[in-house]
């Protein structure tokens, strides 16, 4: 049950950053535009009534187009995101039922506004709670009740859009039935804001009210906040309510910012006085600062012959974080190999934040340095320029402590970050070397070919449920996380790393999500065109690719090999499994048969999944009809995603237990996706469990 929450909570916070990507250009106009409005900075150019300024004025308005309707796209955002099917059709229904929503809050309120405790002949805006959303008057409920509005009829849409109606009603299907179901939805739904909401705004100004007052600290842990849950993604919670929301100041901070610039561009008196909520935009220092110090660590600390190397890899990756405030590509590099280094990454950033709102650095710092440059340096520099050069300084000096701290406990354990790593798996992978990886000589790109190697690495198109992305990761439901491939082979297509949660999985892609996402989606309705896994592999009469890997299966136990076809049981002798062998044993430790990944154990502990690095799959099956003692007789000695090398004891048997009779004993070994092999032969005899070879194959 939880492990389901916790994904749909994650596809939903993902979804939520495909409104947020529309900012930023958005921002950086209203910036520029404000810019050359200020006569302080324009001299006569920006005097009233100038072409100048009217020309400015103009790309201003243009600009507000999307911070003055931030509703209405976290409204139509989240069906492009978590709609299954006819993504259009879902914006459009949320649109509709969105305005009816709000044309009911309206109606009730004019109606029986004193009934809920609300004055709704008040103005919009301050303290009223009233907004004006797409020209009608309603409560201001923000980006919170878009996305309400929009979860529900995302909710409709997957659940009754193809409802099969009578002929007679035929006009109704689809989107028109989605919109009357929802018609009524939205009357109860807007009841309930009504009683609900005023009292939500009081909690929310008394929140608001708490994290001012708490100053330094509530600004610390609100970074440390929205740094530590990147990994899971639920970092949009934390940092959205104050940027696009009411919870620092009415509108959101970089709405209100944009609004305000030019005033604040011509405040002398400190910044911090006029705009305090100012500290919660502060988490941008992290994305600017940090990737100084830590890349300076993996530099320093890297083996020499790969020093060049590394900075190959971290000069894009910080430049990426600093300028794009996108700092996830390289966040994941050490994430993965060393998770400590994360924790002390949030800590870092949690008390640079307070450190640069105690010494009185606030404006809308959320980004990379192409927000800060036009929002805030170059607008307010005339009188905040003391301020800045405080928080360069206090940024400085974080980098530093990122650099020796990060440095430090890289060489006190050990972590294989760029450059020290024993293979090559645990890097960032440059586009060439993802070419030179795979062999690439055809006219797919990199894109296309990571978004196909990604496809087969998560169990093929019939193993996935839904796919989305976020900035840098793409996330994906699948029915079996037994048939997803290891680590290495992700990092080997050209993934940063792999997030694993059950059946929910998140492979870190980098800033080229998009395109890999919509190549990946054209595969699994389309199917993989020929070639795309590279020039070099070949199709067997089964029409599965082939990679020319040779391998070698050991018995599992000591005692007799023999054919599968003589194992009395028709699952194993007809090969619906696979082809494979079986031993009869002789003693009651049961060891891996080959190196690879334990991909699944049996709730009863009688069988076991592993998959070689080279893409055998095989299932070590200790008895014929052993389930059904329920895990009696069966001691596991391995768990579930464990790394194994041919020898590794599996498990160990009690006979007395699972064989009381005496009989002869089976013990299976199956090749499930034998049908790959292009060459396969088999000894049968006696053999020593862990040393005697009883397959050789070639996939």
């Amino acid at each position: 049950m939880f492990q389901k929450a916790m994904e749909k909570v994650q596809r939903f916070g993902g979804a939520m950053y495909t409104p947020v990507l529309l900012l930023t250009f958005a921002g950086i106009m209203v910036g520029f535009s404000t810019v050359f409005q200020n006569p302080m900075i324009m001299g006569s150019l920006a005097e009233p009534g100038t072409n100048w300024l009217k020309f400015w004025v103009t790309i201003r308005a243009g600009a507000d187009a999307v911070m003055k309707q931030l509703p209405f796209l976290f409204l139509i955002g989240l069906p492009i995101g978590l709609a299954k099917k006819e993504n259009a059709r879902c914006c459009l229904e949320a649109f509709v039922l969105y305005m009816t929503f709000n044309l009911f809050i309206g109606s009730i309120l004019t109606n029986w506004g004193d009934v809920f405790g609300v004055d709704f002949s008040a103005q919009v805006g301050g303290v009223s709670g009233l907004a004006m959303i797409g020209g009608i008057k309603t409560l201001d409920t923000g980006m919170v009740g878009a996305l309400i509005v929009s979860g529900i009829v995302v909710w409709l849409h997957n659940r009754y859009f193809d409802t099969s109606l009578p002929e007679w009603l035929g006009v109704f299907r689809g989107s028109s039935f989605i919109c009357a179901i929802g018609f009524f939805m939205m009357l109860v739904v807007s009841f309930v804001f009504c009683m609900i909401w005023p009292q939500i705004q009081h909690v929310i100004a008394t929140f608001q009210y708490f994290m001012k007052e708490t100053g330094s600290l509530g600004v610390g842990v609100y970074a440390f906040c929205e740094r530590i849950l990147i990994p899971t993604g639920l970092h949009h919670f934390i940092y959205s309510p104050f940027l696009y929301d009411a919870a620092a100041v009415e509108g959101g901070i970089r709405a209100y910012w944009a609004d305000h610039l030019i005033e604040f561009s011509q405040v002398t008196v400190p910044l911090k006085d006029v705009f305090p909520g100012g500290g919660f935009s502060l988490f941008g220092m992290t994305k600017v600062f940090a990737p100084i110090g830590i890349a300076l660590a993996f530099y320093t600390t890297a083996k020499p012959e790969k020093k060049k190397d590394v900075m190959a890899l971290m000069i894009p990756a910080v430049l990426t974080g600093m300028f794009a405030g996108i700092t996830e590509p390289l966040e994941f590099t050490f994430l993965f190999i060393a998770p400590p280094l994360f924790l002390v990454h949030a800590l870092l950033a949690a008390v640079m934040n307070a450190v640069t709102y105690s010494v009185g650095v606030v404006g809308e710092f959320s980004s990379g340095l192409l927000n800060w440059l036009p929002l805030n340096w170059l607008p307010l520099g005339a009188h905040q320029w003391p301020m800045y050069v405080k928080q360069v300084i206090v940024g400085l000096i974080f980098s530093g402590l990122w650099f020796i701290t990060f440095r430090t406990l890289i060489l006190k354990f050990d972590f294989k970050t760029p450059g020290r790593e024993d293979e090559d798996k645990v890097k960032l992978i440059s586009k060439k070397e993802y070419k030179a990886l795979k062999g690439q000589k055809n006219a797919f790109s990199v894109d296309q070919q990571k978004a196909a190697a990604f496809l087969k690495g998560l169990g093929g198109a019939d193993n996935v449920l839904e796919v989305n992305n976020c900035a840098t990761r793409l996330r994906v439901s699948v029915k079996n996380a037994g048939l997803v491939a290891d680590d290495g082979y992700f990092s080997g297509a050209g993934a940063h790393g792999v997030v694993r949660r059950g059946t929910a999985l998140q492979v870190v892609v980098g800033l080229s999500v998009p395109q890999v996402r919509s190549a990946f989606e054209e595969y699994i309705r389309d199917g993989l065109p020929a070639g795309i896994l590279g020039q070099e592999m070949e199709k067997n009469a089964g029409g599965e690719a082939v990679t020319g890997e040779k391998g070698r299966i050991f018995s599992p136990q000591t005692g007799r090999v023999v054919s599968i076809e003589e194992v009395p049981d028709e699952v194993f002798s007809k090969k619906h499994l696979g082809d494979g062998i079986a031993v009869i044993p002789d003693g009651d430790l049961v060891v891996s048969p080959v190196a690879g990944e334990v991909m699944f154990v049996a709730e009863t502990c009688h069988a076991y999944a592993i998959r070689t690095d080279g893409g055998a799959e095989l299932i070590v099956h200790i008895g014929l009809d052993t389930v059904h003692l329920k895990g009696s007789g069966f001691r596991p000695m391995v768990q579930q995603g464990e790394r194994v090398k041919v020898g590794t004891p599996l498990c160990q048997v009690d006979r007395q237990v699972v064989n009381p009779d005496g009989g002869t004993f089976y013990t299976p070994v199956v090749i499930t996706n034998s049908k790959a092999l292009r060459f396969m032969k088999v000894y049968t005899g006696d053999a020593v469990a862990g040393e005697t070879c009883v397959v050789e194959y070639e996939i």
